[in-house]
């Protein structure tokens, strides 16, 4: 099994290639010929209506079990890791936001976070490393220090799991960040906070990769997406800049169906 390290690469591989990906869930085909390609320190979003296979996208990168790769391949930075278990895949550089971030009652979130960056750096790091990055990030991302202290997303608001995740997507360092539908469930003011939190993020390492599942258009004003693909049906039917959700806004997704 791969340990998880990047070997050397072509300076032209792109950061995230994924090549006519197919995917099934207990035999029903989800995804059927998926492409896409991220450079580093872009943004790529992915819109489409409920049941296109967005969200399927997002947890096939991260090598969920549940979902059975039939054809296809994933690419970080030129090498395919398609057979990768999620936790080899995490300690390369890649991170997934969830769209409902799991509560682990009695495990406080600078515990998790010293677990997960732990594993990340291939080294046990103490708690005092990991407070000190903790604040650090914190005040950046403008969150009470005394958050680090609650267990990990119990009784949190929908806005604060959110946080918590771009919290966690900063301390990691990963090289592409996949959000799958962050600012779902969120207010306005709450979906501005955590696109503050990833530009900020964006700004300390521009050569970030983010992928963005989405289908709501407010999230891309805030992110100003480089790229927008649009995923019906299990195929990307359409790529394009910001002029495609615009149009998306204007027009639905109905003239894309077949």
């Amino acid at each position: 099994m791969n340990d998880g390290t990047v070997r050397d690469t072509p300076a032209t591989a792109p950061l995230l290639q994924v090549e006519d990906l197919h995917v099934s869930v207990d035999g029903t085909p989800i995804l059927r010929g998926v492409n896409l390609t991220v450079q580093s320190g872009q943004v790529h979003a992915v819109m489409g209506p409920n049941g296109s296979g967005k969200s399927t996208l997002a947890k096939v990168l991260l090598g969920n079990p549940a979902y059975v790769v039939t054809s296809g391949t994933v690419r970080l930075r030129g090498e395919d890791v398609t057979a990768w278990p999620t936790d080899v895949r995490g300690k390369a550089g890649m991170f997934l936001a969830f769209q409902e971030p799991e509560a682990i009652g009695g495990v406080p979130v600078i515990q998790f976070l010293r677990q997960a960056l732990s594993a990340r750096r291939g080294t046990d790091m103490s708690v005092l490393e990991v407070r000190l990055m903790m604040m650090e990030w914190m005040e950046k991302l403008g969150m009470d220090p005394e958050f680090g202290e609650r267990y990990l997303n119990e009784g949190f608001s929908g806005g604060e799991k959110k946080r918590n995740e771009i919290l966690q997507m900063a301390m990691l360092e990963p090289e592409v960040a996949i959000l799958d539908e962050t600012d779902s469930g969120l207010d306005v003011d709450a979906l501005r906070t955590v696109a503050r939190g990833v530009h900020t993020v964006r700004e300390i390492r521009p050569d970030l990769g983010v992928v963005v599942i989405t289908h709501y258009q407010r999230m891309l004003d805030e992110l100003a997406a480089d790229k927008v693909h649009l995923l019906i049906d299990g195929v990307i039917v359409a790529d394009g800049g910001p002029e495609l959700y615009k149009k998306l806004e204007t027009e639905g997704y109905d003239a894309w169906r077949t």
